[in-house]
């Protein structure tokens, strides 16, 4: 179902799939955030790509009130509750700001961690080689 917004210029419909997109985007802006998932399959996370970003989002519209359910994928060794809180406010003002609608609810789901991909050590060496250049 849409969302309407009615003005005195007409009406404004914002499809679900919109605020999702919003909301993943907005998500995967947070640092410590890997990506967005998919669900858990299997017992395993499936950590989703750029394109599928409003797949790990959950929207639910009421009149002109969201209520959002963000599913996603934190790297090892974030305090995880602090991303989660930066999560759910970046989350409730970018969809605000850009949609218009007012989000009631952001629930953050944590599926799984991921590990940082460590620096390489051929790419560590050549970084120290040109410092000493």
């Amino acid at each position: 179902m849409n969302e309407v917004l009615y003005n005195e210029k007409g009406v404004i419909k914002i499809s679900p799939e919109v605020v999702a997109v919003v909301a993943g985007l907005a998500a995967t802006g947070v640092d410590g955030v890997a990506g967005m998932s998919g669900g858990v399959v299997g017992g395993i996370a499936e950590l989703l790509g750029f394109k599928n970003l409003s797949k790990g989002v959950k929207v639910d519209l009421n009149d002109t009130t969201a209520y959002l359910n963000i599913h996603l994928i934190v790297y090892f060794g974030v305090k995880i509750p602090e991303v989660a809180f930066k999560v759910q406010k970046k989350v409730k003002n970018d969809v605000e700001h850009i949609t218009g609608l007012k989000v009631r609810e952001v629930n953050v789901h944590v599926e799984g961690v991921l590990p940082k991909k460590e620096q390489s050590e051929e790419t560590a060496g050549k970084e120290e080689d040109n410092e000493n250049d």
